[in-house]
């Protein structure tokens, strides 16, 4: 009533454009706030943009955000057969796979307790478990690595490879440069929700100057497992 300015209308992804062939990996790079979380809720439909569109073909799985899709009450278990029918598994279907979840994420016998008592790296890697045994064309992981200690992390980097030598598109956020350039062919950069870069996996990171910063380098050696 008096005037004031009540809210702010603010762009997390402004007139961005591109187009992924099959079988690309694509290494979404940028700094924090860039809107590079917001671009992959777009892509999986998620989120719908406000002006333009997304295309997409075939089934879309993967972790864009810990304890995405988890109800907090239910275990370990009933969560596993609620996130893959999201996935677009049958009961029977996920019941074939669910050893092999629970194999992956190895969590115990906390397969049996609410999520809503997981800490993040245990919902990581049940989230994580669940999507990498989806069928799909398009894999979308969002800084998945963030969470786990190094022998998990060890595994996903494998699991991530096997997608990608399967000729399924791979869309791999990271501000890791070394595994980005173990993971993809090609990468898109983010500031301030614009595209500011697209092509060469060498040429993106050199672009956002992520080599010289030594504390990145250390960081990269844990996430792909090297002996350090």
């Amino acid at each position: 009533m008096r005037g004031e300015k009540t809210k702010d209308d603010f762009q997390a992804v402004d007139d961005v454009s591109f187009t992924v062939e099959q079988g690309e990996s694509i290494g979404l790079m940028g700094l924090n706030g860039s809107g590079k979380s917001t671009l992959l809720t777009l892509i999986n439909g998620t989120m719908k943009p406000d002006e333009g569109r997304v295309l997409t073909r075939g089934r879309i799985a993967g972790l864009i955000a810990t304890s995405a899709g988890f109800h907090p009450q239910l275990s370990g278990r009933e969560n596993v057969f609620l996130n893959a029918a999201v996935f677009g598994l049958t009961e029977e279907e996920t019941k074939d796979r669910f050893d092999d979840i629970a194999e992956f994420a190895n969590i115990g016998k906390h397969m049996e307790s609410a999520v809503g008592n997981y800490s993040s790296g245990m919902s990581s890697r049940l989230g994580f478990a669940i999507a990498i045994n989806v069928d799909c064309d398009i894999f979308l992981a969002d800084e998945l690595l963030a969470v786990g200690d190094r022998p998990f992390k060890r595994k996903c980097i494998e699991k991530m490879e096997e997608v990608r030598d399967s000729g399924r598109t791979l869309f791999y956020v990271s501000h890791a440069a070394g595994s980005v350039r173990k993971m993809c062919n090609r990468v898109l950069i983010l500031e301030e929700g614009r595209l500011v870069f697209d092509g060469d996996v060498d040429e993106g990171i050199e672009y956002l100057q992520y080599d010289s910063d030594g504390d990145d380098d250390e960081r990269e050696d844990e996430e792909l497992g090297a002996d350090i």
